[in-house]
């Protein structure tokens, strides 16, 4: 192991998030994508991961207007919309689809974490 190794792997961090934060929340850290496994703390930290799929609301738009989500879609995290992963090209890029979601619709749907 190199002598300057921090972390094996750094697929859980323990980072500041954003307030209001709950586990299974989507959450970009910096350009960093992942999902709270627990509710933000008294510090304003919470422990994310940044790998997997997870089931996340998505909303069907892009930076035009309505659009279709198609299964391997780029996502973006938008901090400022509900719910904050669409095709909105504005946001930190999050991941990928793995299910559909219509033109203007909203769904939860399975998100492969991606950077």
């Amino acid at each position: 192991m190199a002598t300057n190794e921090v972390y094996e792997l750094a697929d859980t961090l323990y980072e500041t998030v954003p307030s209001g934060r709950l586990s299974g929340d989507p959450v970009c850290v910096g350009q960093m994508p992942g999902v709270c496994l627990i509710d933000r703390d008294a510090s304003g930290k919470a422990t994310i991961t940044r790998v997997g799929a997870h089931l996340l609301s998505v909303k069907g738009i892009d930076g035009g207007g309505n659009s279709a989500v198609a299964v391997g879609d780029i996502l973006y995290l938008t901090e400022a919309d509900t719910p904050k992963i669409s095709k909105k090209a504005t946001g930190v890029r999050f991941g990928y689809a793995d299910e559909t979601v219509t033109s203007g619709g909203t769904a939860t749907i399975r998100v492969i974490l991606g950077y």
